[in-house]
């Protein structure tokens, strides 16, 4: 998950991003562990929302985002009146978890929340949960109650935050919907739904909107793909028998412009949750190193020319896919500079993470049944490629 959005781009930023995305993967202890204006009282405007436009297919719900690409959520509801709250999106993480009612920190009062009174269904318990993150953290009780999302209802366990960090005070979402296959003390949710029969196909589909792209046409469907958002054969992927249920999958390689990074024998992340991408430092510095006058200074952020205009090439199963210029590369600072959004720290040992900045530019089907990740260029991402 990705919450340190100020001073990101700095090499500082990066490090404290990738920090925190590497405890996310190791250190969640439990046990182991919109629109309805009149309801949503404490979000009161305070955050941009860019809502998506409602999907006509089955079990399928528009993805929302902040208006910069970095967060992507859904709305749920949530115990039995169908509490609305935004949850983010993340296939990097199991664990559930929503604001709770009795929350006190700053985060808390300013998001939508969740608890016993809200719920006749609810179930409390007497087990907690923490998530540290490298600058922030969550932390409170397990309880029992139903989720909602897309025409789909689980009763499943998930945690309720009594404390958080005040990140979480910079993004519109109240909470966090896990659709990683990894196994705790919490409920998974595609478990759930696996485990209720409601779906033919356990398998969710993702398409994530570029802002800059106009019309916010996310989506999330569950049970099916939808080929009007991509284009051609969705190629798949296994996921690695040792991912321990993390939708991680071989990767081939990496090139700019036709120029072969040398790069080949790693895991990929495929995270929903994480806002760019992330690789070890010598990989890293070998995919720019094809990029004609990139330059780092550390080895974990890169600059690049500002006329940089080719795209990024990533190949799994013998199929390339490209990331748009637009989205690896910045936007130029005030000093004229432009970042790269691929940077070199090692989130999870001698892997990738490959975050939005990729999922922006394929359809991404995440089959539970078969423990494999399906990909396809989007039909918008495709055609408007730099």
């Amino acid at each position: 998950m990705s919450f340190l959005k100020a001073n990101f781009r700095s090499s500082v930023g990066a490090a404290r991003q990738a920090d925190h995305l590497r405890r996310k993967k190791a250190s969640l202890e439990v046990s182991r562990a919109l629109n309805h204006p009149a309801e949503v009282v404490k979000r009161d405007n305070k955050y941009a929302v860019v809502s998506a436009v409602a999907p006509t297919q089955t079990n399928s719900v528009g993805i929302n985002q902040d208006g910069t690409d970095f967060s992507y959520f859904i709305e749920a509801g949530i115990g039995s009146a169908s509490t609305p709250l935004f949850l983010l999106i993340d296939t990097g993480a199991g664990t559930s978890w929503a604001m709770g009612s009795g929350c006190k920190s700053t985060a808390c009062g300013m998001h939508n929340s969740f608890g016993p009174d809200d719920s006749t269904t609810y179930k409390d318990s007497s087990h907690v949960f923490s998530i540290a993150y490298g600058s922030g953290s969550v932390a409170g009780t397990l309880a029992e109650d139903s989720i909602s999302v897309a025409g789909l209802k689980v009763t499943m366990t998930f945690g309720i935050a009594n404390t958080t960090s005040d990140d979480f005070t910079h993004f519109p979402f109240d909470g966090i919907l896990g659709l990683s296959m990894n196994k705790g003390a919490t409920d998974n949710f595609m478990a759930s739904i696996k485990e209720d029969n409601l779906l033919g196909s356990n398998i969710f589909s993702v398409a994530l909107s570029r802002n800059s792209d106009g019309q916010n046409t996310g989506e999330i469907t569950f049970g099916a793909t939808n080929p009007d958002k991509f284009t051609g054969d969705i190629t798949y992927t296994s996921v690695s028998s040792g991912s321990n249920g993390d939708w991680a999958v071989p990767m081939d390689g990496l090139s700019y412009d036709g120029k072969d990074a040398g790069i080949s024998g790693r895991l990929a992340y495929i995270d929903t949750g994480t806002s760019y991408v992330f690789g070890p430092p010598d990989d890293v510095a070998a995919i720019h190193k094809v990029i004609p006058d990139a330059s780092s200074s550390d080895g974990i952020t890169f600059t690049a020319p500002c006329d940089t205009d080719k795209p990024i090439t990533v190949t799994f199963s013998g199929v390339k896919y490209t990331m748009s210029r637009k989205d690896w590369l910045s936007a130029p600072s005030g000093s004229g500079v432009c970042t790269s959004n691929i940077y070199g720290h090692e989130v999870v040992k001698g892997s990738w993470l490959l975050g939005d900045l990729f999922l922006k530019n394929v359809y991404a089907v995440f089959d539970v049944d078969k423990t494999r990740i399906g990909k396809v260029p989007l039909i918008v991402s495709y055609h408007q490629q730099h």
